[in-house]
């Protein structure tokens, strides 16, 4: 067993004082949660709109699945965009996957405000596969993108060498290019020959917990009069009025007009809605947790920033786990950099009523998986040793549909959503605090697969923020 040691909390200001709610305040938006989600939602309500703010986090800032997690930045869905079409229709799905390419420019847009000089490494990472249905999967979706329209068709690369090369389709002929094996392996940074086929398209790393700290110092100062974070405050409760909400928030209340969950669901918080049907028990079955082990290891800095994922059993759907791996770099000593090689994919579903602690070891199972993978796949010296300086888990919220739960709660609009990381949340948070933003401006959003389904029938509207109902978001 090895300790819970992130890499992303290590390069966080010690020396930082946090603030404990200490009295009772009025706000106008009361933020739960002070991961990427709620300090995303923060900065673009206090840019967009005149409300007044306080965040509560029941830790510390970003040391929730912010700062327990992979590091990627991705814009796509850990489901099929064939499977989206299917749920919601080409248009809806189409604009739900450029919603999240478009988080992009809201990430730079924070990076600009706040004239931050922290390191983000944007490339084009790769996915590695392995059989001919994981192909098949990603050409249906470029064919559905392409048809769409206004969507970046992932580049393929296949094997010249497989054996499924005549079965494909005529109609995906324009969507592929056929490469030597070598090629394949080069791109995949591997020696083993399993891989027949490699997707790629715009990635980035970015430590997310340190990317929290330095916007919300810049919240602070630029709206001191509007903006209160505050830390080691558990909201235990939240009652929903007409009006305002009141939340318990350790031993004090807060009274907000507005309330955002940015949560990863899975907190020990009650919401009695006195204007309706109840919420709760429906709030804590919107969605399931997975907890995700990583380790990492340093390397000489010699290498370009890379992300990529590779699909090692050929019998595992692109839906299913995966091994991914990051190269970025990385200052671990004072004064000497190199780069950090993590690794992830083992997980672990959370079972119903138990109780997840960042806190607990890292056990020796995932570990051994993780250590397996890197020396069959990436780093394939037999003799080298590999020092794994740090290992972490984190806990990632699902919800049923893979995909983000943003906008306000349909019993009672007093509530709003930010929620459901899916395995892929950066991107996914930040679009969701600008679209937050929006309705807690009082804009009007047309329907999107990002919205809150009715939880009495999965299928009516989402409050009076929206115009037009959602289609059956929580189907399977």
């Amino acid at each position: 067993m090895r300790k819970n040691v992130s890499p992303w909390l290590w390069q966080l200001d010690k020396t930082r004082m946090p603030v404990k709610l200490s009295q009772d305040v009025e706000t106008d938006v009361a933020i739960v949660g002070a991961g990427i989600a709620g300090i995303a939602t923060a900065f673009f309500a206090l840019k967009y709109t005149d409300k007044k703010i306080v965040m509560l986090e029941r830790h510390m800032l970003a040391h929730g699945a912010t700062g327990h997690n992979a590091g990627q930045v991705v814009s796509y869905f850990e489901r099929g965009f064939s499977s989206l079409v299917d749920e919601f229709g080409l248009e809806l799905a189409a604009e739900g996957e450029g919603a999240i390419e478009d988080a992009w420019s809201l990430l730079d847009e924070m990076y600009e405000d706040a004239k931050l000089d922290i390191p983000l490494s944007r490339f084009v990472g790769h996915g590695g596969l392995t059989s001919y249905a994981q192909v098949l999967w990603h050409l249906k979706a470029n064919h559905l993108r392409k048809l769409a329209g206004g969507l970046p068709v992932r580049k393929i690369f296949i094997s010249e060498a497989a054996d499924f090369v005549a079965d494909i389709p005529k109609e995906f002929k324009a969507l592929y290019l056929l490469v030597p094996p070598e090629k394949i392996k080069e791109t995949l940074e591997t020696e083993l020959p399993d891989f027949v086929a490699v997707v790629s398209h715009t990635k980035g790393c970015l430590n997310s917990a340190l990317f929290c700290q330095e916007i919300v110092r810049y919240l602070a100062d630029r709206y001191r009069e509007r903006f209160t974070p505050y830390e080691h405050t558990p909201v235990i409760k939240v009652l929903l009025r007409n009006t305002h909400a009141l939340l318990d928030a350790d031993r004090h209340t807060v009274r907000a007009k507005r309330v955002v969950l940015c949560t990863n669901g899975f907190e020990s918080l009650h919401i009695i809605n006195e204007t309706g049907l109840d919420i709760d028990a429906k709030y804590h079955h919107l969605v399931s947790g997975k907890i995700g082990y990583m380790s990492g290891y340093l390397e000489t800095l010699n290498k370009e920033p890379i992300a990529i994922s590779y699909y090692t059993d050929p019998m595992t759907g692109i839906e299913n786990s995966y091994f991914y791996l990051t190269r970025r770099p990385y200052e671990y000593e004072r004064g000497s950099s190199h780069n950090l090689i993590s690794v992830g994919g083992p997980d672990k579903d959370v079972e119903e009523g138990s109780t997840y602690m960042f806190e607990d070891d890292f056990p020796d199972e995932p570990a051994e998986h993780i250590d397996a993978f890197v020396r069959r796949v990436y780093n394939i010296d037999p003799n080298k040793k590999i020092d794994y300086i740090f290992t972490w888990h984190g806990l990632m919220g699902y919800t049923r549909n893979g995909v983000r739960l943003i906008g306000p709660e349909p019993q009672n609009a007093t509530l709003l959503y930010n929620l459901g990381c899916n395995g892929v949340g950066i991107l996914p948070s930040i679009h969701g605090g600008r679209r937050c933003a929006a309705f807690l401006g009082g804009v009007k959003l047309p329907r999107s697969i990002f919205d809150v389904p009715r939880p009495d029938t999965y299928a009516a509207g989402v409050g009076a923020d929206v115009e037009r109902p959602v289609s059956h978001l929580m189907s399977q």
